[in-house]
């Protein structure tokens, strides 16, 4: 397969294109930033230099032509603002399924947040008056683009994991539509991107998941 990767710098799309790439894929990152590239050729992909925010949907797709599928890894990340909570956490998100279907692409896996459907709405606005609104923010913007894209007609997965750590892999996970909060290897959520994709496992199904006991294969095979 080929795989397109947005926010391909961030930690869990290194990881991601590193697994895809051992696993005998093309990993196409998309990255923002010129000076990432040697970051991501060093994962075994291939870097895309495209700014999400400034590109429509018909110059993303010429870009992507090629690839069987598309994974949504990117974020603002910390101290980006509200602003920029909704043009990447959201709007990026949704450029990428735009390009997609304009391409016919079907397979479109989202890496969202344990929790955003929770967002308190009258705090979730902008501009934000305080680091917690800016938060709140962010998990509208999750939850926005998550609604958005369980309407299409998309063959489509979205994964909410917990607290991200940058601890080894377990290889085991609970997952369910809800689950208890707690905490998942940023590797392990490569891993489950990897078998979603891979298998053809957990289409049209949206999840929360950490670490737990059963393995992910296993995991999502009942998912589906």
């Amino acid at each position: 397969m080929k795989i397109a990767i947005a926010g391909g710098h961030g930690q869990i799309a290194l990881l991601l294109a590193r697994q895809l790439t051992d696993a005998g894929h093309d990993a196409v990152s998309i990255v923002r930033n010129p000076a990432h590239v040697p970051d991501v050729e060093q994962q075994g992909a291939t870097a895309l230099v495209a700014d999400l925010e400034q590109l429509d949907d018909d110059e993303l797709a010429l870009r992507l032509r090629g690839v069987d599928a598309v994974v949504f890894a990117a974020g603002a990340g910390p101290n980006s603002g509200a602003e920029r909570k909704l043009s990447v956490d959201r709007d990026a998100a949704l450029l990428l399924a735009d390009a997609a279907e304009r391409l016919g692409v079907q397979r479109y896996v989202m890496i969202s947040a344990m929790a955003t459907d929770r967002y308190d709405p009258e705090r979730a606005v902008v501009p934000a008056q305080s680091d917690a609104d800016v938060f709140q923010v962010y998990l509208r913007a999750k939850s926005e683009a998550d609604a958005n894209i369980r309407a299409r007609n998309l063959r489509w997965t979205i994964i909410r994991p917990g607290a991200l750590l940058d601890t080894p892999p377990q290889g085991t996970v609970d997952v369910g539509r809800t689950v208890p909060r707690g905490s998942i290897p940023r590797a392990d959520v490569a891993a489950l991107v990897v078998h979603a994709l891979v298998d053809d496992l957990a289409v049209g199904v949206q999840f929360e998941v950490t670490s737990g006991n059963t393995p992910i294969p296993a995991a999502l095979a009942a998912l589906s």
